[in-house]
């Protein structure tokens, strides 16, 4: 006969996809009940209305079918307030702390992925100008190093123009245990967006001061956990939050991203001109939408001219990492993991991701060593 030891022990394999968790460590399971070969138990979602609740219930099932249950009947609750803030308690103790449970207004404390000894190599993603790829860039070098086996986190910190949420095919918002905000995961890769808390995709309407301040929370007030890379998606040119990145993460490193045309290189410069002055190191150059490739005669067209990407890092006295042809990826909204601007690992441009993602990983272990 099934016992209720064995049911959670079975459960022990069991986690909140949001959290990354048991739900027997996170105590979500309770009231077991064993009738012959017939098992009832109640699920504690964190909140009501969990938006992978179907998730959970698939995978507890599974696991107790496997005990021979014959038949699986789960209730679900949620969290009491006071479980819910003692929960984030213990989240942002396993980070470092960001403050304490029910002290509002209370200062806010340095975030774990910036002090000293913390692990996560910090890589901000900028441009000069608007409209030369940056998020596409980082959204597949953030998924490309997820592929390479790294815990992975994106920061969408273009707070005028976010769409990484659109771009990595995330279609639900985070979840929020008392103020502490559950990052989206998708494609390996944990994502924070300001277009999470937008309505209808409003226009956002707000001074430096502000910016700056959604900036700060996305770092201390979400719960990463442990990252090996945090990627900064910021707005294009030399602007408040980039001013603000500079200022609030000294141990960034940058990529800047440009076009081949002279003129969009001459821009970049000023960002990465930026980065310099701020004694922040520059990584290198990606140079997007470099040439277009005939699909039936592998020829290259220079549609946007030629030279700008190693220009540039001449320029910045770095190097050009990538050249990343026109294209768009080969998928699917019918495919249940659609991504519209995330590029499969095995084709042309998905593999130029990759060698970019382990170039980056490359100096990292330099810099270590």
């Amino acid at each position: 006969m099934i016992t209720e030891e064995q049911v959670l022990e079975a459960l022990k394999d069991v986690k909140d996809p949001e959290l990354n968790r048991s739900l027997v460590e996170l105590n979500m399971i309770r009231n077991i009940k064993i009738k012959r070969d017939q098992v009832s138990l109640e699920v504690v979602l964190t909140v009501q209305g969990c938006p992978l609740k179907a998730k959970i219930e698939e995978d507890v099932i599974i696991a107790v079918k496997e005990l021979g249950a014959s038949k699986v009947n789960l209730k679900f609750g949620s969290m009491t307030d006071w479980e819910r803030q003692q929960l984030a308690a213990q989240l942002r103790g396993d980070q470092g702390g960001a403050g304490q449970p029910g002290q509002a207004g209370a200062p806010q404390q340095l975030s774990p992925l910036l002090a000293p000894d913390s692990n996560t190599e910090i890589i901000a993603v900028t441009s000069g100008k608007g409209g030369v790829g940056k998020s596409t860039v980082s959204v597949n070098l953030a998924v490309s190093l997820a592929r390479l086996g790294h815990k992975v986190g994106i920061i969408d910190a273009d707070i005028y123009g976010f769409s990484i949420p659109d771009m990595i095919g995330v279609d639900r918002r985070p979840v929020v245990i008392d103020n502490m905000i559950i990052p989206v995961e998708r494609k390996g890769v944990k994502v924070m967006s300001m277009g999470f808390f937008v309505e209808n995709n409003a226009p956002v309407i707000w001074r430096g001061p502000m910016l700056g301040k959604m900036l700060r929370n996305f770092l201390s007030e979400v719960h990463w956990g442990e990252l090996d890379y945090l990627i900064l998606d910021l707005p294009p040119g030399t602007g408040d939050v980039a001013l603000d990145v500079h200022q609030l993460i000294p141990r960034s490193k940058e990529i800047i991203v440009t076009t081949p045309h002279a003129t969009a290189a001459f821009v970049a410069a000023r960002a990465g001109s930026m980065a310099i002055q701020t004694n922040h190191e520059i990584i290198g150059v990606v140079e997007n939408m470099s040439y277009y490739q005939c699909s039936s005669c592998g020829n290259k067209d220079f549609i946007f001219g030629s030279g700008g990407g190693y220009k540039l890092a001449e320029e910045l006295k770095t190097k050009l990492l990538a050249q990343i042809p026109l294209g768009l990826p080969d998928v699917s909204p019918e495919d249940p993991d659609f991504a519209p601007s995330v590029y499969d690992e095995n084709t042309v441009i998905g593999e130029i991701y990759m060698d970019l993602a382990r170039k980056v990983e490359s100096a990292r272990s330099k810099t270590a060593s």
